[in-house]
């Protein structure tokens, strides 16, 4: 399971990619829009100036019920550990049992 504090620290980070989603996919529509680069710096600088952990690339994926941040599945949000438990106790309708 991971630390309490990791996982609160990737909540954040999600309220924080939210709130300034719009914010931050509008500069980058002027960026490609606008011809001189001056302007085009200028708009960067208000893109420098959002805070780094509203990014969206600095988001990341963690299984739903143990917060294990490697080989998640998109499909089910669980790690592969924690998939392969839940299909062999039946928990997830349609998924096929494979041994390994």
């Amino acid at each position: 399971m991971a630390r309490k504090s990791v996982i609160q620290r990737e909540k954040k980070r999600q309220k924080l990619e939210q709130k300034y989603h719009l914010i931050r996919r509008s500069s980058k529509k002027e960026i490609s829009k606008v011809p001189s680069l001056s302007e085009k710096w200028e708009i960067h600088g208000k893109l420098e100036s959002l805070p780094r952990n509203s990014a969206p690339i600095r988001l990341h994926r963690r299984c739903f019920s143990t917060g294990r941040p490697r080989a998640n599945y998109r499909d089910f949000g669980l790690s592969g550990h924690i998939l392969r438990e839940m299909v062999h106790a039946c928990f997830l309708p349609g998924a096929t049992r494979s041994s390994w």
